[in-house]
């Protein structure tokens, strides 16, 4: 019960994250583009959380349901929470890269 709840806290719902996965959704990364060359998830994009709005345009051409993710899950909480601002319905926050690049190598 522990374990599980603290796995939501730093990992997200893998439940959630892996059937959206299977069902083609787009990781989006959400850390600045300096981070994301150090690594991210494979196929992830990369999108800076302090630039969603900006970035309209190229969002509206990705394939829902997104998972977002970051280093420690601070901004894809927040990116998450503006997405759905901007009308996004299918939006999962996967918390950090590491931990959504985990679900996707399990399968």
């Amino acid at each position: 019960m522990i374990f599980d709840s603290l796995k939501k806290m730093f990992a997200g719902d893998t439940e959630a994250i892996e059937t959206a996965i299977k069902n083609g959704a787009t990781i989006i990364d959400v850390r600045s583009p300096g981070e994301f060359s150090g690594g991210s998830v494979k196929g992830a994009v990369n999108i800076p959380h302090n630039e969603l709005e900006k970035n309209k345009g190229k969002i509206e051409k990705l394939k829902q349901p997104f998972v977002l993710c970051c280093a420690s899950g601070m901004r894809s909480a927040a990116a998450s929470r503006q997405l759905k601002n901007m009308g996004y319905a299918d939006v999962i926050d996967g918390k950090t890269w590491v931990a959504v690049n985990a679900v996707v190598n399990q399968g």
